[in-house]
C-alpha cells in the first residue's frame, strides 16, 4: 500500500498520516513513513520526543550523503549530476526507527540565493520514486499542500492519493486544485478526508463541494488533539474515538484499491 496524503495548510494531513502509520504498524506491517512537507511535523505527530528529534536530520541537509549520491556539493551551481543516485539502503541507512516504523525526512528547500538545490533535488525525488515504485512496505508520504514532489512515473505507483478537507471554501479549492494536478499526472484514485467535522452540516457541506471526488470518512473536531500535541504525546493517543475513525477511513480505503 502506498498513500501519499495532502492538503491545505494546517487541515491535519499530518495527524492523518501518523494515525494510519500507527494503525498499520499495530497491525506488524512494516512501514515506511514519509515527511515531505517543508514544515515537517510527522515526527512529533508520530510521538517522537523533542530530544529525540534533535537527533533526526533530514535528507536534503546531509551535505555528505548527497555529495557522494549525485557527485555534486549541494548548493553548487552548474556541473553535472547523477539524476538516478543510488538510494535503497538510505531509509535502514539514514531514517529513524519507531517500532515497525522507519520515519523519514525529506528536507526544506533552500532559499533561491543559497545557490542550486538540483542535487538535493535529485536525490529526493529518487529516494520517493524508489519507496513508491520498489518497496514492498506500507509508505506513507505526508505531502505539502500540493503534490509537487512527485514526478509522473512516482504518481501513477501511489496507490491511493488522499486529499484532506476541513469545512471552508479555501480548503475545499486546494482540494479540487489538487485533484486537477493529480489528473494530469495519471493518478487514478484521488480521495477525500474530511476533518475538523462538527456534525453532519459540516461533512454535507464538503462531500456537495468536491465535485464527485469520493469521500473516505471523517475526523471530528476533537480538542483532545491539541492537548496531545501540547503534552507531546502521539496523535493515537489523543483518544480512541479519533483512532475508530482513522481505522474506518483506512478501512473504506482498502476497499477502492
Amino acid at each position: 500500500m502506498k498513500i501519499a496524503i495532502t492538503g491545505k495548510g494546517g487541515v491535519g494531513k499530518t495527524t492523518l498520516s501518523a494515525l494510519l502509520s500507527h494503525i498499520y504498524s499495530s497491525e506488524g506491517k512494516k512501514v515506511i513513513a514519509v515527511d515531505a512537507d517543508p514544515d515537517a511535523n510527522l515526527a512529533a505527530a508520530l510521538g517522537i520526543s523533542k530530544e529525540e528529534l534533535k537527533g533526526i536530520r533530514p535528507i536534503a541537509e546531509m551535505a555528505e550523503l548527497v555529495e557522494e549520491r549525485t557527485g555534486v556539493k549541494p548548493g553548487a551551481s552548474g556541473g553535472i549530476f547523477r539524476l538516478n543516485p543510488r538510494v535503497d539502503d538510505i531509509p535502514e541507512g539514514f531514517g529513524y526507527r519507531l517500532g515497525n516504523i522507519i520515519l523519514l525526512v525529506m528536507g526544506k528547500s533552500k532559499a533561491a540565493s543559497s545557490g542550486c538545490y538540483c542535487p538535493e533535488s535529485a536525490l529526493l525525488k529518487r529516494l520517493l520514486k524508489h519507496l513508491i515504485l520498489e518497496r514492498d512496505e506500507v509508505v506513507i508520504v505526508d505531502m505539502e499542500a500540493g503534490i509537487e514532489h512527485l514526478t509522473r512515473g512516482t504518481a501513477e505507483g501511489v496507490d491511493g492519493f488522499i486529499v484532506v478537507v476541513e469545512p471552508g471554501q479555501r480548503s475545499i479549492q486546494t482540494a479540487l486544485s489538487v485533484k486537477k494536478l493529480a489528473d494530469e499526472l495519471g493518478v487514478k484514485k484521488v480521495f477525500a478526508v474530511a476533518n475538523k467535522t462538527r456534525g453532519e452540516s459540516d461533512t454535507d457541506f464538503i462531500t456537495n463541494s468536491l465535485n464527485g471526488m469520493e469521500l473516505l470518512g471523517a475526523i471530528s473536531f476533537n480538542a483532545s488533539i491539541v492537548e496531545a500535541d501540547v503534552k507531546g504525546l502521539p496523535s493515537y493517543a489523543a483518544s480512541e474515538d479519533l483512532l475508530d475513525e482513522a481505522k474506518t477511513i483506512k478501512q473504506n480505503l482498502e476497499r477502492h484499491i
